[in-house]
């Protein structure tokens, strides 16, 4: 997952809580698929928990949704597979984004993803900016 959207690289366990977390969601919640209904439901505040695909071509798709997540306040996530997304919410085909609306059972999995993340997402923060910084000195 080396696109320019991706902030942090997720943990292989982590990946996999998630797309069980996101499986029980959709049995016993609600989600909304794809990068238009996602957007739309940060907008509007429903999101409580997003998930996208790190394998998204053209990246465009998906690239406003990490700072809109930021800006309103919601986590997210990444996963390696749109393929794996689309399966892990109970579709056949790939899904480039997931926005969890209603948690039910999956609320205490979704929690202790976010935890996780959290302190992953603020290490590898500070990395790239510095790796950035100089990769940018390297070409003056």
């Amino acid at each position: 997952m080396a696109k320019s959207y991706v902030k942090f690289e997720v943990p292989t366990e982590v990946v996999s809580k998630t797309y069980e977390a996101l499986q029980l969601a959709k049995q016993s919640g609600a989600v909304k698929k794809g990068a238009n209904e996602v957007t739309k439901s940060i907008e509007r505040g429903l999101a409580s928990f997003v998930v996208m695909a790190g394998d998204v071509e053209p990246e465009e798709v998906v690239m406003h949704i990490p700072m809109l997540c930021q800006q309103k306040g919601v986590a997210y996530s990444y996963v390696p597979s749109k393929l794996e997304l689309g399966k892990s919410i109970g579709l056949g085909v790939p899904c480039t984004a997931v926005a969890v609306e209603n948690q039910g059972n999956a609320a205490s999995s979704i929690k202790d993803i976010v935890s996780k993340l959290t302190g992953i997402s603020q290490k590898q923060a500070k990395e790239p900016i510095a790796k950035a910084d100089a990769s940018n000195e390297a070409k003056k």
